[in-house]
């Protein structure tokens, strides 16, 4: 029997997803429509590819897989990267916005898993698989999607529990690529909200300004990259620190903390005056972890393998538009008001699809192209992350356990 499946090596893997990159850069500087909606610009590519690989698989039945081991790496840089430009100043101010976006994100999940349990109903199904197209898949990811199918099949007899978790998973990724710019660009218009226009964003360069990088020089990159490699060993050390103790969360939130321990305690005690290599470090920063997230969702969706839907593609699809329906409803009728109507929100709101949808990252991206466009958003940075990696896994494990009675 003939084997038709294609295995890509990590570097032509690496490679590709470079180029991809530039497909979706290049694609929103000639199309307005995508640069008005905040579309971000590692989607296009990756989904271009995803498409490519699918159409290949119908059409000529050929298996294309990618070695992306790379891009967990790149998470990890990202995620030191927003730590090492985190005043604590500003985290501390967001303690009232992180408890409230926790909230509102835990009074999500219920809904998001009524909602997929009651389409199940509709189906004929088992209520309880709904679950797996519910916060288990969406705002758990697949990290949570693996963690709980298989006890979905044992102990409730959910046989294709995994199929459906990664089918609702890999729509939800992409549904959430969608929607964030649009929802933020439609609140910042629909309220004539005031932007920031601070150019000193987290991640990447304004978009006016992103060809002029001769202000940048050859330090200002070889500092950031120091400062990034000592927060992701120290964000090692506290993994395996938290592992040890009984604890378990994403590696890349020991990252998020570890740079957030060096730009706060190590940094501050030298005194910011004294090194003088720090502003343009944050330059360095800025733009390693844009092109770090860039090539991460890139990847990310350039390893979709669209064609393992099929069997479960109208369930799947009639779930999942419900879910982006009410993830689009709540995010602009209650989300964007309780965090308080103004610029930040909006830009929070635009990232709370990721978070109910996606992933982490989605949501980073998400308001990363809102914040190129309209400015940079401190405080989102700072408490959607912490929401995402730090609490939401906590609270969305316990309602999946009470929702399900295992």
């Amino acid at each position: 029997m003939q084997d038709n499946s294609f295995h890509i090596h990590g570097l032509v893997s690496f490679t590709l997803a470079i180029m991809l990159l530039f497909v979706g850069k290049s694609l929103v500087q000639r199309y307005e429509l995508l640069r008005r909606y905040s579309i971000p610009e590692p989607v296009l590519g990756g989904f271009l590819c995803a498409a490519i690989t699918a159409v290949l698989f119908f059409a000529l039945d050929i298996e294309v897989a990618f070695d992306l081991e790379v891009r967990d790496v790149l998470l990890l840089y990202f995620f030191a990267g927003i730590g090492l430009k985190s005043d604590i100043r500003n985290l501390v101010k967001g303690g009232r916005p992180l408890l409230i976006l926790l909230v509102l994100a835990s009074l999500f999940i219920v809904l998001q898993n009524l909602l997929g349990m009651a389409v199940a109903s509709g189906f004929g199904l088992d209520p309880k698989t709904g679950l797996m197209l519910g916060s288990v898949s969406l705002t758990g990811g697949v990290g949570t999607t693996l963690a709980w199918a298989p006890i979905f099949s044992e102990r409730l007899g959910i046989g294709n529990a995994m199929e459906l978790g990664i089918a609702s998973n890999t729509v939800g990724l992409i549904a959430a690529c969608c929607i964030g710019g649009p929802i933020a660009n439609y609140l910042i218009r629909r309220h004539a909200l005031i932007p920031s226009r601070d150019p000193d964003l987290e991640v990447g360069a304004p978009v006016a300004e992103a060809g002029a990088a001769a202000s940048m020089s050859y330090y200002d990159v070889l500092w950031a990259w120091m400062w990034l490699n000592m927060a992701l060993m120290l964000g090692h050390g506290l993994n395996l620190l938290l592992v040890n103790s009984g604890i378990t969360f994403p590696s890349f939130v020991s990252c998020l903390m570890a740079g957030i321990i060096i730009r706060n305690l190590a940094l501050g005690a030298i005194g910011s005056q004294r090194i003088k290599q720090w502003s343009g470090a944050g330059q360095g920063l800025a733009l390693i972890s844009d092109i770090c997230l860039g090539m991460f969702l890139v990847m990310a969706l350039m390893g979709l393998q669209l064609w393992q839907l099929g069997g479960v593609l109208v369930f799947v699809l009639s779930v999942l538009a419900l879910q982006v329906l009410l993830t689009v409803l709540y995010t602009v009728l209650l989300v964007f008001r309780c965090m308080g109507r103004n610029y930040e929100a909006s830009v929070i709101a635009s990232g709370f699809g990721g978070i109910a949808l996606g992933s982490t990252a989605t949501a980073i991206v998400n308001m990363t192209a809102v914040t190129q466009r309209h400015g940079a958003a401190h405080q989102a940075f700072i408490i959607v992350p912490l929401v995402c990696g730090f609490f939401i896994d906590v609270a969305n494990a316990l309602i999946i356990g009470l929702m399900s009675g295992v």
